[in-house]
This record gives C-alpha cells, sequence and structure tokens, in this order.
C-alpha cells in the first residue's frame, strides 16, 4: 500500500511515490483517523509545476481535522487520477480535455469543474554562464521543432559557451504527460508542430532545471518558481523587433510575458463540502499570498 506523500514537514520530498499513484483511494469523506486524527483526508494529485504551491497550500491550511496529501507526477497523472476514482482534487497546468471530460462523464456521469487558482510564467532557463540574454518564440520553436533549423549556440550568435563541450543546443523537455509540455509545444511549435525527438525529457519541474544547471550548454523549460542560483532566465520576445520580457507577476497580469498559462484545481463534479472549503481558502488572500512567495502569479485582486 502506497504511503502518500505528506506536505507538512516534506518540503523538499518529490515524487519518489509517484508510480504508485493508482494505490491511492479517494479521500476520506468523514471518518474519524484513529487516535483523534484527521477527519478529512484530500488526495491532491498532479501537476508538477505546481508542486511546491499545493505543498504550500497544505502546510499552511488552518482547517483543524483535514489532512491535505499533496503529490506530483504531472497534470495528466493528476487528471487520470480524477478519472478512475483514486483523487479528489487534480493540480494542472493545462486545460481538461474533451476525450477527458468524456471519460469522466462515462465512468462517474460527471463534469470536470475546474477553478483558477493562479497563473505560472513558463521561464526559458540556460546556465550561469551562457552569455544569451534573449530569445524570440520563433527560435525557440526553431530550436524545439523537429523541423527547426536552430541547432547550435552559433546559430543564435553567441558562443562558445563557457565550460560546454561543443556548440550543439541540448534542448531539454518535460515527458509528455505533463502539462507544462502540452502547453509549451501548443504556444511555441504549435498544435499540429512536432518536438524534437533527441529532447532530454525530464519527469519533473525542478529536474529540468537541476539539469540546465549542470549542463552548460543546455537549454529548458519550467515554472518561475523554479529559479536557483545555477541557472538564468532568458527575456522573451514574441518577434523579432519586439521588446524581449522577463517573466515576473507585473508582465504577466499585463499579458506582456508571452508564455504565461493559468494554473488549474479540477473535482469530478461539485466537490465535497470540505474539498471546497480548501478551494475557497486557496482562492482567499491568505492562500492567494502563497503564490507571489512561491514564486508564482496569484489571481488580480478583484
Amino acid at each position: 500500500m502506497r504511503v502518500p506523500i505528506r506536505s507538512k514537514n516534506l518540503r523538499g520530498a518529490v515524487l519518489g511515490l509517484v508510480p504508485l499513484l493508482f494505490a491511492i483511494g479517494c479521500g476520506d469523506s468523514g471518518g474519524s483517523a484513529s487516535g483523534g486524527g484527521s477527519t478529512h483526508t484530500i488526495a491532491n494529485i498532479g501537476s508538477d509545476t505546481m508542486l511546491q504551491l499545493a505543498m504550500a497550500w497544505s502546510e499552511a491550511y488552518p482547517e483543524p481535522g483535514v489532512s491535505v496529501e499533496v503529490n506530483g507526477g504531472g497534470s495528466g497523472v493528476g487528471i487520470a487520477g480524477l478519472i478512475n476514482g483514486s483523487v479528489d482534487l487534480a493540480n494542472s497546468s493545462r486545460a481538461f480535455e474533451e476525450k477527458e471530460a468524456a471519460d469522466l462523464r462515462a465512468k462517474f456521469g460527471k463534469e470536470p469543474i475546474g477553478v483558477t487558482v493562479g497563473y505560472d510564467a513558463l521561464s526559458i532557463y540556460v546556465h550561469r554562464d551562457n552569455p544569451l540574454q534573449e530569445i524570440t518564440l520563433e527560435q525557440l520553436a526553431g530550436i524545439y521543432s523537429k523541423d527547426g533549423k536552430i541547432r547550435t549556440w552559433s546559430d543564435l550568435g553567441v558562443g562558445p559557451i563557457p565550460g560546454a563541450q561543443g556548440d550543439e543546443i541540448i534542448a531539454i523537455s518535460r515527458q509528455n504527460n505533463s502539462g507544462t509540455h502540452h502547453y509549451f509545444k501548443e504556444a511555441v511549435v504549435g498544435k499540429k508542430g512536432v518536438l524534437r525527438p533527441d529532447c532530454v525529457n525530464q519527469n519533473g519541474s525542478a529536474d529540468v532545471v537541476n539539469l540546465v544547471a549542470t549542463t552548460p550548454n543546455a537549454m529548458g523549460y519550467s515554472g518561475m518558481g523554479y529559479r536557483t542560483d545555477a541557472v538564468r532566465i532568458l527575456k522573451v520576445a514574441k518577434r523579432s523587433g519586439e521588446p524581449a520580457i522577463l517573466p515576473s507577476i507585473a508582465s504577466t497580469l499585463d499579458k506582456s510575458y508571452p508564455i504565461a498559462r493559468p494554473m488549474f484545481v479540477y473535482t469530478a463534479g461539485e466537490p465535497a463540502a470540505h474539498i471546497k472549503k480548501y478551494i475557497d481558502w486557496i482562492l482567499s488572500e491568505p492562500g492567494q499570498s502563497l503564490l507571489a512567495e512561491n514564486g508564482y502569479v496569484p489571481l488580480p485582486k478583484q
């Protein structure tokens, strides 16, 4: 039986238990744990982009008698868990797809209900010693597309890269069940485009940044909140000749940064009262304040 990751006191925990996700049962709908423990458990699974945020929410949630058990694995994993009934609340950095909604309707006769809980500025990472400062969406497509013509740092007018072996751009990507992968492909390569098959795919958002940090000639994409001192984030321009913009709260909310996306939590049909109360708290000022603290973008104030 899988012991789920509890976010309390496990800030650095990651995804070692994800392969056993489907051994989880849905959260307790009201029974008391032995010894006067939690009366409700919320199984909260999904987006790796949202993982550290979801853990921060769980740790800070003040409601007594509610345990929020958080794990990652990717948006697709969270949504699949919602469809098969093993997840109460799915974190996703992409919208539910129509086939997924149809599967949920077929299984439970319920519609997916999604709530936007914040935004993530998808950031382009290079090694801290890389001299490149900015990039366009067209150049990113040239690097990541199967048919792209940009394969070396010289093609971008920079190099040699300090510490790199050779001139090749090593393109770091996410696995295909990741909402970040889906969004990046659609926003940069296009819905009908194909990512280059030699991308080095990583399972988690932090994994992308860590690999870029140790690979001087690599480039990768990941959430803004995963930045470390060992990497740099590039400015991004929509097209050549337009201003290149750094990701930030302000540039996401005013839509000047071109590759930002919403983050969602999903339930199968109307959530139970204790889950709705948790979602409402996420949307409240205390819950929203944790987005900026952890490198994400809160919802605009009404």
